[in-house]
């Protein structure tokens, strides 16, 4: 077993960087089109600390969780773009916030329906899970790590939901691909007006063109700076700020006030930096930490995967369903209707692709809406762990 923590922060790396190396080749675009490169991300190191190769702890992970992790929601918040988001069109943000809306209530409503199935034990890690989970379907895989780990949820548990998040968002993701190829007779069919979507285009080419810029030593430097800093600012702020009930503690405060500064960052001229690769060395945290949490999980818990598989999918189809009529109800392209929904549940990894699926020059705005995921992500999921512990005391706790 490989215990240094320099020696196992090279093997993660080395593991992330060849799968992406890998998915650029033909066999490789093959295999991950079945099955999503995230997924190999996580179960490739599970497969090495189940067999030996990793340790289940160490000192690598902690600083990877610790620092890495609030260093990427600072560098993928970044970029944010309210106003320019704002000028999208009031639909296409109706439909962004409905599912938000929609996941929110849609783990309350799926937990004290489903949570029976159950047994006892497993309640109070199945409540956290959710949260995490909840982060991760309005933000991305940084909320869901941050918010699993402020809620306390253990790396088992957290792997659990990365297999219910594949199993059940990439038949979404499916369904909002097919969408794509009937555009035009599906908003035909209830009277979309399209107008509007040509006007995105022209104002995503400006905001491309407005952002792009060669990247240099000193915007690398600059990133790695910002960064830290946040990193710094908010984990000496958290040491000083009191813990609110059993959720907002030392690392929520954490997580919350980098968020806030990437937000206000993103109102200054910083905010060009992601020209120079801010959201790209985020992923690269990103996939760190989900190597991470992988390495930290264990084969024996996947007993509790299908109930939790289950209870994901019903999930999900109340969060289709309720956007599906509200597209209706608006009478929004269906465009709007996809990449709203798959902001929230993709976010940046994969709201590009469904965009991208009805035109390449609307990919930015799936970036700009989940980016917008991201940075609403770890806050409302804070609140939907107060909302699903209180169930699981009204309901389960015994």
């Amino acid at each position: 077993m490989i215990q240094d923590p320099i020696a196992v922060t090279a093997i993660l790396l080395a593991i992330v960087a060849t799968l992406f190396r890998v998915a650029k080749t033909a066999l490789g675009k093959r295999i991950f089109g079945f099955v999503p490169l995230i997924v190999f991300c996580y179960f490739v190191p599970t497969l090495l600390s189940n067999l030996g190769f990793l340790p289940m702890e160490s000192a690598a992970y902690t600083f990877i969780k610790k620092t890495l992790l609030p260093a990427s929601l600072f560098l993928l918040t970044l970029s944010v773009d309210i106003p320019t988001i704002k000028k999208l069109g009031p639909k296409v943000l109706y439909l962004f916030f409905g599912a938000t809306a929609s996941v929110f209530i849609g783990s309350a409503l799926t937990y004290a329906s489903l949570g029976w199935l159950l047994p006892a034990e497993a309640h109070l890690e199945t409540w956290k899970g959710l949260a995490a989970l909840c982060a991760s379907w309005i933000g991305g895989g940084a909320n869901f790590v941050a918010v699993g780990q402020s809620v306390g949820a253990s790396d088992q548990t957290l792997g659990l939901m990365v297999i219910v998040d594949v199993a059940v968002a990439s038949v979404w993701m499916a369904v909002l691909l097919y969408f794509a190829g009937k555009e035009k007779a599906l908003d035909e069919k209830i009277g979309a007006d399209r107008s509007m979507i040509d006007e995105v285009r022209k104002r995503i080419e400006s905001y491309q063109l407005s952002v792009l810029q060669t990247p240099n030593l000193v915007d690398w430097l600059s990133l790695a700076a910002l960064s830290m800093s946040a990193v710094a600012v908010s984990t000496g702020l958290a040491k000083i700020l009191p813990d609110i009930g059993t959720i907002i503690n030392g690392f929520t405060w954490i997580v919350m006030i980098v968020t806030a500064l990437g937000v206000v960052a993103s109102y200054t001229p910083l905010r060009k930096l992601e020209g120079a690769g801010a959201s790209v060395l985020g992923s690269v945290f990103l996939y760190m930490l989900i190597a991470t949490i992988g390495a930290q999980g264990d084969f024996k818990s996947i007993v509790r995967a299908p109930v939790l598989v289950l209870m994901g999918a019903v999930w999900m189809s109340f969060h289709a369903g309720f956007m599906l009529w509200l597209r209706k109800k608006l009478k929004a392209p269906i465009f709007f209707m996809a990449v709203g929904s798959q902001a929230n549940i993709g976010a940046a990894a994969s709201a590009p692709i469904v965009a991208s699926a009805f035109h390449p020059s609307l990919v930015t705005v799936g970036v700009l809406l989940a980016i917008l995921g991201y940075v609403m992500g770890t806050y409302l999921a804070i609140l939907n762990a107060f909302l699903l512990e209180q169930i699981y005391l009204a309901l389960y706790a015994f």
